[in-house]
């Protein structure tokens, strides 16, 4: 006789055969294993910890409903991962929409427990030192509300989370070559709004 299911760990593709087949802990299990990953993507896309939130949550909604139509040719996460990035492009559209952009706005939060992650991490360097990760991680941060969406989009993806062409390309719905042309024109535009903190 087979004792009870230990959720954590089954592969990916047994949850979601299972979640198919009506098991909610099964797909509860997903939510648990791949929220933190989703959640941190799309804050730094949102550049807000409430909006990062309620989009993921949107995704896990979406994700549970399409379970029939996942086909399983890439990982449980990338096809996750696409929806959630849908859904934030999305939101950012109306949100430029509504408003304009205002380094002042509250709409953006308290960045200070996130800003100060850099200077965390070299606790051994001197008070000038940390100061200056401070503001460059600021400086960062201001900069990359200045792009556009999609170009906003492509250099998280890209240099923060560390995806590679063919990952985002499949993503975003766009050609390897649109791609490289996004991250070139921001990449420009980031070292035109940084230039004095990088020379």
């Amino acid at each position: 006789m087979s004792g009870p299911i230990s959720y954590t760990t089954l592969e990916d593709t047994e949850l979601v055969a299972r979640a198919r087949e009506g098991d909610s802990r099964a797909f509860d299990e997903l939510v648990i294993r791949h929220s933190r990953k989703l959640h941190a993507t799309l804050y730094q896309m949102t550049d807000n910890y409430d909006d990062a939130y309620d989009i993921a949550q949107e995704a896990f909604s979406k994700a549970y409903r399409a379970l029939r139509y996942f086909n399983g040719q890439s990982a449980f996460y990338t096809w996750l991962h696409s929806i959630a990035v849908n859904h934030a492009r999305n939101f950012l559209k109306k949100r430029n929409r509504r408003m304009t952009y205002s380094l002042d706005d509250d709409e953006y939060g308290d960045h200070t427990e996130k800003d100060m992650n850099m200077a965390d991490e070299t606790d051994g360097a001197d008070p000038e030192r940390r100061t200056h990760l401070n503001e460059l991680q600021l400086k960062i941060n201001e900069a990359l509300k200045k792009l556009s969406t999609k170009h906003r989009e492509v250099v998280v993806l890209h240099d923060v989370k560390g995806l590679n062409h063919t990952e985002i390309s499949a993503l975003l719905g766009i050609s390897e070559g649109t791609l490289r042309s996004r991250l070139h024109y921001a990449h420009k535009e980031l070292q035109g709004l940084l230039a004095e903190y990088l020379s």
